[in-house]
């Protein structure tokens, strides 16, 4: 399975990735590669991450990395990272939208 990125979920990196940068740019890169590693999991298990509570719906998918959600869609020949969002919030209702892009 390919591995696909909305322009927010890369919106979503570069931001947390400058956020911890501003403390400690060595963290921030290492965090930023982490998040995307767990990303790529995905692809070989895709429905191993559990169902977004807030959808319910199967093909909408989240993996959980300490404090941070991973959403993504399972395609049918492809994982799509959605978004990626602190996991105290909920899931932002307008990035079903942008899954498109």
């Amino acid at each position: 399975m390919k591995l696909l990125w909305s322009r927010r979920a890369q919106q979503d990196m570069l931001r947390i990735g400058r956020y911890i940068a501003r403390d400690n740019p060595v963290a921030a890169r290492i965090w930023v590669e982490r998040l995307r590693q767990k990303a790529a999991l995905a692809t070989k298990s895709p429905k191993a991450g559990r169902i977004v509570p807030e959808y319910s719906q199967p093909e909408l998918r989240e993996i959980l990395v300490r404090n941070y959600r991973i959403v993504y869609r399972v395609c049918d020949d492809a994982i799509k990272i959605i978004t990626v969002f602190e996991g105290h919030l909920l899931f932002p209702e307008d990035a079903i939208s942008d899954d498109d892009e």
